[in-house]
C-alpha cells in the first residue's frame, strides 16, 4: 500500500466523524457494477477486498472509490449512426433531419451498451483525522474531484477546504533554486520544470541534471519561474512539489521499506497492513514539513473557514500570482 501522488486537502480539528459514521454513511453509496444501459457507475469499495469500507490502522483511515465505464467510443456511435442515415436516406427520399440523427444515436448507444466491454479502477483516499489531512492518491486536481464529487452525494457534511500557505509553492520554490538551498530537512534534486509567464509559455525541463549551476538561474532571470520540482525529504521520502501543492511521483525509499521487512507480516492483510502504517507515518511527518518550508498555513485560511462549517473550496493561495 504505497500512493504514488497525492492531492492534498484540509479537514478541520472539529470535525465530529468518527470511523464507525463514515462507515455507515459511505454504506449509503457502495459500487455496484454497470447495469446494461449505464455507461458510468461510481461507489465505495472496501479498500482490502473484505465487507468493510473504512479500514483502520493505528488511528488512520484509508477509503476506496470504485469506477466503472464502458468503452463505448463516440466515435463507433456516430459510424453506425451515419450508416442507418444513409439507409434510412434512401428509403424515405431526403436525409434525416437533426431530431431524426439524435433518434439514431441514442438507439445505437442503448443497442451497443449492453455489448460494450468495461473498465474499472479503484481510487484510494487517505484520512488522518488527529492531524487534519485528506489525501487522494491522484495524479491531478480533476481526477480526486471524482472522490470528492462522491464524497459531497454521501456524506452529511464534507467541511474540507485546499492547504492554503503563506508562500506559493511557485515563489518558494524560485527561491530555493535562485539561493541553491533547500529548506530545512529537504534536498533538491535533479528534475525540475520552470515555464514562461508570458504569453508564449515557454518551458524548459530538466530530467536528471544537476540544477545548482547558472543555467537555471538565468532562466529564473529571464522570467521563468518553476513549476515542478525533484526534492527528497529527510532521505526516506522522494517527491515532485508541483506549484498547485501537489505531490507527484511520491516514492518511499529504501530506508522506509526495509521497515516493512522488519515487521514480519506474515500474511497479505498484515503486510498491506505495516505497509499503510509506514507510508501514513512518513506523509504525517513529510506534510507539515513541506507547509512549513512554504511559510506555514495562511492564518484564516480554508481550515478555519472549514471548521465554521463552510463547504469546500477551490481557493488557494498557491493559485494566487505572487
Amino acid at each position: 500500500m504505497w500512493f504514488k501522488n497525492l492531492q492534498i486537502y484540509r479537514v478541520p480539528a472539529g470535525w465530529t466523524m468518527t470511523a464507525e459514521t463514515l462507515e455507515e454513511q459511505l454504506a449509503r453509496k457502495r459500487f455496484q457494477p454497470c447495469g446494461s444501459q449505464d455507461q458510468e457507475t461510481r461507489g465505495w469499495l472496501s479498500p482490502t477486498g473484505d465487507e468493510f469500507l473504512v479500514h483502520q490502522v493505528g488511528g488512520q483511515w484509508l477509503i476506496a472509490l470504485g469506477v466503472e465505464q464502458k468503452l463505448l467510443p463516440s466515435s463507433v456511435v456516430k459510424q453506425e449512426a451515419e450508416e442507418r442515415a444513409e439507409a434510412l436516406a434512401e428509403q424515405q427520399g431526403y436525409k434525416p433531419g437533426r431530431k431524426q440523427m439524435k433518434d439514431l444515436r441514442d438507439q445505437v448507444l442503448q443497442e451497443l451498451l449492453p455489448r460494450a466491454f468495461t473498465r474499472r479502477r479503484k481510487v484510494f483516499a487517505w484520512i488522518d483525522p488527529v492531524g487534519g489531512w485528506l489525501g487522494i492518491d491522484a495524479p491531478s486536481q480533476a481526477r480526486a474531484e471524482d472522490v470528492l464529487e462522491v464524497l459531497r452525494q454521501t456524506l452529511d457534511t464534507l467541511p474540507l477546504a485546499l492547504v492554503r500557505t503563506e508562500l506559493s509553492p511557485t515563489s518558494a520554490m524560485a527561491d530555493w533554486l535562485a539561493g541553491n538551498e533547500a529548506p530545512a530537512g529537504f534536498t533538491i534534486d535533479q528534475d525540475c520544470e520552470l515555464r514562461s509567464v508570458s504569453e508564449d509559455k515557454a518551458a524548459v525541463r530538466y530530467v536528471r541534471h544537476p540544477l545548482e549551476g547558472d543555467e537555471v538561474r538565468g532562466h529564473l532571470t529571464a522570467g521563468k519561474l518553476p513549476t515542478r520540482l525533484a526534492l527528497t525529504f529527510d532521505d526516506r521520502v522522494s517527491f515532485v512539489l508541483t506549484e498547485k501543492f501537489e505531490i507527484k511521483r511520491l516514492d518511499f525509499l529504501d530506508v522506509v521499506k526495509e521497515n516493512l521487512d522488519q515487521a514480519g507480516a506474515e500474511d497479505a492483510r498484515a503486510l498491506f497492513d505495516a505497509g499503510f502504517a509506514l507510508m501514513t507515518g512518513e506523509l504525517q511527518r513529510l506534510l507539515p514539513a513541506v507547509v512549513a518550508a512554504l511559510g506555514g498555513e495562511l492564518k484564516g485560511s480554508g481550515v478555519a473557514a472549514a471548521a465554521e462549517g463552510v463547504s469546500f473550496s477551490t481557493a488557494s493561495a498557491s493559485d494566487a500570482p505572487f
